[in-house]
Formats: structure tokens, C-alpha cells, sequence
């Protein structure tokens, strides 16, 4: 691998690691400068592997440098006098103090601190996602602007407040307790949907990037799950869930860019080895007296992605719905809930309950009333079309709709 591809590589893949580590060891007080040294271990990397050469070990290379920073860092920031410090650097038992642990257990360790605290309560949703892209995922400001459809001032001033208020509210880089974690692991697992759901329903056109936050969002969770003290019931669904929706990635967007609907959706793109993996993740998510939302969401992915059209798969999606919304009631699962309930029972029914949940502001709200109408009537489906048209936020959803349109 080149140089100019080997380190965005690296740095996607060893950034999150060093910032996570040094925050450990410095606390959010000093996250900045956590940050800067692992940039400028990036930067030390580009300047010198453009002359020499990538070393035989470009990771281990990476934590020498960034060791060495940090250590330099400290030393300049021991409380004596600037001569003093010197003497302090070589007396004895000072390299215990300035020791980086970069090992792969502290690595491990960190990260999943860093992600606790992270999504602490005290912080906006908002601001754990772009948290957790920025230290977690190693996303640059300009892939993060893009995935929040803003830009790089107003991600800039985000991160910064959500900082600050690490910062004002003393949170420290550690495992909740025992007695806490459940609670603290909801949070968590809330942040990493959101994040995957950035990727998956995301409207920036950006192939790549779309995928990368899913499978962002899929490493974080596993590492969940590797982990003794995480590895529950709930943190098993969630990651079937995103197993299950990423084995469609690929149908849910044609050549031009526009979302397929379920229907129209090409079977034979879906992932075989994603859904398996993910039917291994329910199975071992099935322990326990405790039912999750993110059970029943997983139920509902895995018979979406069962080929055949039968009426027990749609019987027992409604049904999966109709426990999800006294679980966990949300605007989109009751909307999601119709279309099951139009295959189910058909559309005539369905169009009656759709109508109740008035989401004005959803463009798949309309789309979706678009698709009950046809064929029964045509002309509500076409001024349906025409406002989840006029709603739509891409270029490609407005063809989408279009193209809906033009069939009637």
C-alpha cells in the first residue's frame, strides 16, 4: 500500500486508539491536546515516510512517535521550575510516571471508557454522534459536516461546546459501576443506532461514507460485546439489527442514487453471509427474562429479510410492531407498522390507521400513503407522490417519487 493511501488507513484506523488512550491518561481537561498530539503524530508520519519510506511496522512506528509526544508533553507541563525539570526526567522511577500504555488491552479498555463517557447523559444525542465519529471513529471535520448535511464551522463549534461540557462536568474515562451500568449501557447503545442510522437512512450521496458510519457503528457495538462486563442480551440485538439492515444495503439504492422501496427491492442483492451473521447474534441475544426494543427491531429485520412473500411473515411483523409500540412508541415504527399492516390485513385498513399518525413532515409518510392508494385510488396516490415530492431532500428521493408518479 502506498503512502498516500496507507496513512488516511492508518489514521482511520489508529487515531480513534491514540486519542483515546492519551485522554485516559490526561482526563477531558485536555482532550485538545490529546487530539493535537495524535494529529501531529500523523503529520511526523507523512513528513518522514515521504522521504524513508513507510518502517516494516507502520502501527508500532505510529506509537513510538505518539509515546514520545506524549511524554514530552508532560515533561514541559511538570509543576517545578524549567530547570528542574530536566532532573526530573532522568531521575529514577520517572519513566513509570511518563509511561503511554499503548498496549492492545489498554487500548481495548480505553476506547470503551472513552465510549461511556461519551455518551453520558449530561451531553445532547446530537453531540455523542459527533463525539464518537470524531475520537471513536477517527472521521475527519469535512466527513463529519458531510454526514450532518452541515459544515465544518458548525461541526467545529459542536464539538467544542460538547467539550466544554465534559469538561464542566468533571466526567471521568472510566466504567460505570456495577449497579450502573445497565443504565449507562442504554445510553450507549442509543448513540450507536443513531450513529448507524446516520449511515443507513443517511441523504448525503456519498457512497463510502454512508457505508463507513454503519460499519463504524457495527465495530463499536462488537467491541460491546467482547467485552465481559457489556457483553448482555441487548448489546447481542442491537448488533443482529444492524447485521440484518446492512445485508440490504446494496438493494435499498439503485445505479442513480434513489432509495428502492421494499418491494422493489433486487432479492438477490441481499448479503447471505450479513444475515447470517446476524440470525447468530439473535439466537444469542435470546437469554434472559429481559425483552429490549432492540429484540423486537431484530425480530422484525430478520423476517424482512426472508424472501417469500407469505402471510406468516407479515402476520408476525405486525405483530412484532404492535409490541415494539407499546414497548417504544415512535412516529416512524407506527408508520413502519401500516405497511405491515397493508400486507397483511391489505390496504384498506391500513390507509385507515396510516391517516390517524398525520405526519406532516415526513416525506415517507406520504410515500408510503402514495403506495396504499394505488390502484384503489389513483388520484389521492398521485397528490400523495407529489408531497413526499415536494418534501424530499434529495435530488434522487424527488426522481424517486417521479418515477412513482409516472406509473400511475
Amino acid at each position: 500500500m502506498k503512502n498516500q493511501e496507507l496513512i488516511p488507513h492508518l489514521f482511520r484506523t489508529e487515531y480513534r486508539k491514540i486519542v483515546s488512550v492519551l485522554c485516559k491518561r490526561f482526563g477531558f481537561g485536555q482532550i485538545e491536546t490529546a487530539e493535537d498530539i495524535a494529529s501531529d503524530t500523523f503529520l511526523t508520519a507523512a513528513q518522514t515516510w515521504a522521504y524513508k519510506g513507510a518502517p516494516p511496522n507502520p502501527t508500532a512506528w505510529l506509537y513510538k512517535v505518539a509515546k514520545n509526544k506524549a511524554r514530552n508533553h508532560l515533561i514541559r507541563n511538570l509543576t517545578f521550575e524549567t530547570k528542574i525539570a530536566p532532573q526530573i526526567a532522568a531521575s529514577p522511577g520517572v519513566e513509570d510516571v511518563m509511561e503511554i500504555d499503548l498496549s492492545p488491552q489498554n487500548i481495548s479498555d480505553s476506547q470503551l471508557q472513552m465510549m461511556f463517557a461519551i455518551c453520558h447523559p449530561a451531553l445532547s444525542p446530537g453531540a455523542q454522534v459527533g463525539l464518537a465519529l470524531r475520537i471513536l471513529c477517527g472521521f475527519g471535520i469535512d466527513e463529519i459536516a458531510e454526514a450532518f448535511l452541515s459544515n465544518k464551522e458548525t461541526i467545529n463549534k459542536r464539538l467544542y461546546r460538547a467539550r466544554e461540557k465534559l469538561r464542566e462536568e468533571k466526567i471521568k474515562i472510566e466504567f460505570p459501576g456495577t449497579a450502573e451500568i445497565e443504565e449507562r449501557l442504554e445510553n450507549v447503545l442509543t448513540t450507536i443506532y443513531l450513529l448507524f442510522s446516520e449511515g443507513y437512512y443517511s441523504v448525503s450521496q456519498n457512497q463510502t461514507l454512508r457505508q463507513d458510519l454503519c460499519l463504524e457503528a457495527m465495530r463499536l457495538c462488537t467491541m460491546l460485546i467482547e467485552n465481559k462486563s457489556t457483553c448482555k442480551p441487548q448489546v447481542y440485538a442491537l448488533l443482529a439489527l444492524m447485521y440484518f439492515h446492512a445485508s440490504r444495503f446494496e438493494a435499498r439504492i439503485n445505479k442513480n442514487g434513489e432509495l428502492v422501496l421494499y418491494d422493489d427491492q433486487d432479492t438477490g442483492l441481499w448479503n447471505m453471509e450479513l444475515i447470517s451473521k446476524g440470525a447468530y447474534y439473535l439466537k444469542c441475544a435470546s437469554v434472559g427474562a429481559v425483552l429490549s426494543k432492540y429484540h423486537l427491531q431484530a425480530g422484525i429485520a430478520w423476517w424482512n429479510t426472508q424472501k417469500a412473500d407469505t402471510e406468516e411473515k407479515w402476520e408476525n411483523i405486525l405483530q412484532l410492531y404492535n409490541r415494539l409500540l407499546q414497548l417504544d412508541y415512535s412516529p416512524v415504527a407506527a408508520l413502519n407498522r401500516t405497511y405491515a399492516l397493508s400486507k397483511a390485513n391489505g390496504k384498506t385498513e391500513a390507509i385507515a390507521e396510516a391517516e390517524k399518525l398525520k405526519l406532516i413532515d415526513n416525506q415517507f409518510y406520504f410515500a408510503l400513503l402514495g403506495e396504499l392508494y394505488a390502484g384503489i385510488d389513483n388520484e389521492k396516490a398521485k397528490q400523495n407522490f407529489e408531497k413526499a415530492f415536494s418534501l424530499a431532500k434529495t435530488q434522487a428521493d424527488k426522481q424517486a417519487m417521479q418515477n412513482k408518479i409516472n406509473k400511475l
